[in-house]
């Protein structure tokens, strides 16, 4: 079999029983299942613990203007459709027990699977560029504070430095790590959120709060589709974190965990940036997204909230590097995963430079990025979302030998490494998806249309390449890899005596 090691780590038959994780690719076989549905709740609280979401909710009071209940609506609606698609995509992970990056190879081919892995990859980087210029930030606002300490060229590049050095040794460790550090971030963010909380309820001017007259219906689609995007990005990452799970685990309480870990976070954090907004209009436009909480929070309670938000976003891009080693393994970087996660370290310091040096508004940049995310990563979820249902029997999962097998006598060899359905649907939807976009960079030519207006640009990605991956006809395939598994499962004829 061509490649069948490919990934595997060959020290330890145990890729998950140490402390630092070693397992890379391969799928994890069924005596390592030892992971539990619960785990996924703070994993998916520490994925969202990020002041990113004040700033995107003080967004929707000052660019979208909408009122309290309409930023309440959009919130949970976000956290709901986002997250709900990652709970469900997620179940896919304890089917094949290997990372969503890997399991896309059944969908698209050997070949075909490194087009849109080869975007989400990119776009991944974008994200943990964000995050680690997010974090910087939150530092230099800490030195502030409590140092008096102003931002500099030299700081600057130090303290992200540090950050995304911090990312990678983190997410260097693997999945037992990661759960660990994201149960106590939980906590520890959760105490320090209800007293910030608590400070706004008595502190801010509640007449003003809920005197805001309603935005337009348009506006307020948009905001879901925007606090959406984020989310989004983290559907292919879904079977990443399920991939421990023993085939019994419950698909219902998958989908429950994600969403209500996720929700838990997203709907206050929203709120709380728009009740901000209200009392500090500046807010949404602040050259960074992490400042505005000196001048709003007393010293006391805004270093710690800050300190706590930081090890967040330090764990959320530990949690995307972990899954992008994953996705250059399987694009076949011949590297360790915690090798590969370097790549991505080295491009979100890259990235993250040219965001706090050259870059004029952060927020526009931002917001453009997430619009941009949502409708690549929304192609590949409508075509491996019709490819999972079609799985749905256990006789046609995932087979974990045909998945490493990168040669011709793999079952996911289908015609010349690619499956040319899914091909397709995804390509259609990423060009008519790109062509209701409307953002700073570039409009497309269907941006005006009524999908345009109301940003559902990513909705309808996630339609049409469903849609079309339903209407072609049904993937065949290897036949040759199909007879030889019959042929290894055909009972030994006993010649007669």
């Amino acid at each position: 079999m061509d490649n069948a090691a490919e990934g595997a780590n060959v020290s330890s038959p145990d890729g998950a029983a140490g402390a630092i994780e070693t397992r890379g690719i391969e799928p994890v076989p069924d005596h390592e299942r030892h992971g539990r549905v619960r785990e996924l709740f703070p994993t998916w609280v520490a994925a969202n613990i990020s002041v990113l979401l004040l700033t995107m909710g003080a967004a929707l009071v000052v660019f979208n203007k909408l009122n309290f209940w309409q930023v309440l609506v959009v919130a949970a609606c976000a956290a709901l459709v986002s997250f709900g698609l990652v709970g469900v995509l997620s179940v896919s992970g304890k089917w094949g027990g290997a990372p969503g990056a890997m399991l896309s190879r059944a969908t698209f081919g050997v070949r075909g699977n490194l087009f849109p892995g080869a975007i989400l990859w990119v776009a991944r980087f974008g994200w943990e560029t964000i995050n680690a210029v997010t974090g910087a930030y939150a530092v230099l606002t800490v030195l502030d504070l409590v140092l008096g300490v102003k931002s500099n060229t030299v700081l600057i590049v130090v303290t992200l430095f540090a950050f995304v050095a911090c990312t990678f040794l983190v997410s260097g460790m693997g999945r037992k790590a990661l759960n660990v550090c994201n149960t106590w971030s939980t906590y520890l963010f959760g105490i320090f959120s209800v007293l910030v909380l608590g400070y706004l309820i008595v502190n801010i001017k509640w007449d003003e709060v809920f005197s805001r007259p309603a935005g337009t219906t348009a506006m307020v689609i948009a905001g879901i589709g925007t606090i959406a995007a984020g989310g989004i990005s983290w559907v292919p990452t879904g079977p990443d974190f399920a991939r421990y799970l023993p085939h019994a685990a419950s698909g219902k309480k998958i989908v429950g965990a994600t969403v209500s870990g996720a929700g838990i976070v997203m709907v206050p954090m929203v709120l709380m940036g728009a009740v901000m907004a209200v009392a500090t209009p500046k807010l949404a436009d602040a050259p960074d997204p992490v400042s505005f909480l000196g001048d709003i929070l007393p010293t006391w309670l805004a270093v710690p909230y800050l300190i706590t938000a930081i090890v967040g976003m330090l764990l959320i891009n530990s949690l995307s590097m972990y899954s992008a080693g994953f996705t250059a393994q399987t694009m076949g970087v011949k590297l360790p995963r915690a090798m590969a996660v370097s790549i991505n370290a080295f491009i979100s310091l890259a990235g993250g430079l040219l965001l706090m040096l050259v870059a004029k508004s952060f927020l526009s940049s931002f917001i453009t990025f997430l619009i941009l995310l949502a409708v690549s990563f929304s192609a590949w979820i409508g075509v491996y979302a019709v490819d999972m249902a079609r799985r749905r029997s256990r006789a046609v999962r995932y087979d974990a030998e045909a998945l490493m097998d990168t040669g011709r006598t793999s079952r996911y060899w289908y015609v010349g490494g690619f499956c040319w359905q899914a091909m397709t649907a995804w390509g259609v939807a990423l060009l008519a998806g790109l062509a209701f976009t409307d953002c700073a960079w570039f409009s497309g030519p269907l941006s005006s249309t009524f999908v345009g207006k109301y940003g559902l640009g990513w909705a309808a990605t996630i339609l049409m390449s469903a849609a079309v991956m339903a209407a072609l006809p049904m993937p065949r395939e290897n036949a040759a890899a199909a007879v030889k598994d019959a042929e290894a499962t055909e009972p030994e004829k006993v010649p007669a005596a």
